[in-house]
């Protein structure tokens, strides 16, 4: 069983996000960066299947030379192999720009998979995309959301989130599954994967080095303007009798926060 497994670096979620609005993007100066939660359930899922099955576990990243760190956690958690494909471009939050590349990758790097695993969906763009259209241009079966993965000779059964209920899908290899929390619990680093992670070589390669022209990958959207949420007001209180009360908050509802 020989598994792909795609990581991103991003900001940590427990920093505190700045916004550089000359270059409207997030300012980076002193951000802590990890490895997407998701994407931790993706690499611990591939690591079990391989303990039960046998086969490899490889890591991929497309991002700057920074990606590496993500990389040799993903090595120090228990995965054989990782690749960088280097791609410097600044976050352009078009999911087709990366499925394309990483999709591009596969076809050219890999010739023997079974699946290829990835988090439902990174916690910087929030799109939940790129799975879905990395199967979309390999032209393989994919289920995404999921909670539950067994895996056998040729073929997989996953149960998966959807509104109110959950769907159990069956389907064939090779195929493309996004992890949802609840999956697994994603396992530490130990002292001894982390020495063994020092000392592993992780080849990196250029976009051109799978066929791609980086001219060709222009964003087909246009980030406009990035803002945080806006500062949550103090809420109010009506200390008025019963009918007063109701006309004050149906006024409200009606005339500030045009809820009715």
């Amino acid at each position: 069983m020989n598994i792909l497994v795609f990581v991103k670096r991003v900001p940590d979620s427990e920093s505190k996000i700045k916004i550089d609005h000359d270059k409207n993007q997030i300012d980076k100066h002193g951000l802590n960066f990890v490895m997407n939660p998701y994407d931790e359930y993706a690499m611990e899922e591939a690591l079990q299947i391989k303990e039960a099955q046998g086969g490899t576990v490889q890591a991929i990243s497309v991002g700057p030379e920074e990606s590496m760190a993500t990389l040799k956690k993903a090595l120090a958690m228990g995965a054989d192999e990782a690749l960088l494909i280097k791609d410097d471009a600044e976050e352009t939050y078009d999911g087709l720009r990366q499925a394309t590349i990483i999709a591009q990758a596969v076809k050219e790097k890999f010739s023997d998979y079974d699946l290829l695993l990835f988090g439902k969906q990174s916690i910087d763009t929030d799109n939940s995309q790129v799975p879905t259209m990395v199967a979309a241009l390999l032209g393989l079966p994919q289920v995404n959301v999921v909670t539950k993965l067994e895996i056998e000779e040729g073929s997989g059964t996953a149960v998966r989130e959807i509104e109110g209920a959950a769907e159990k899908v069956q389907f064939s290899l090779p195929a493309v599954i996004s992890a949802q929390k609840g999956l697994n619990e994603p396992r530490y680093e130990t002292l001894k994967g982390i020495m063994a992670a020092k000392r592993k070589e992780v080849p990196v390669i250029s976009l051109e080095d799978i066929g791609i022209e980086n001219a060709s990958l222009k964003p087909k959207l246009k980030l406009v303007k990035l803002a945080p949420p806006p500062t949550k007001q103090a809420g109010k209180k009506i200390e008025e009798e019963a009918e007063e009360a109701a006309r004050q908050l149906v006024e409200f509802l009606h005339q500030e926060a045009k809820i009715i």
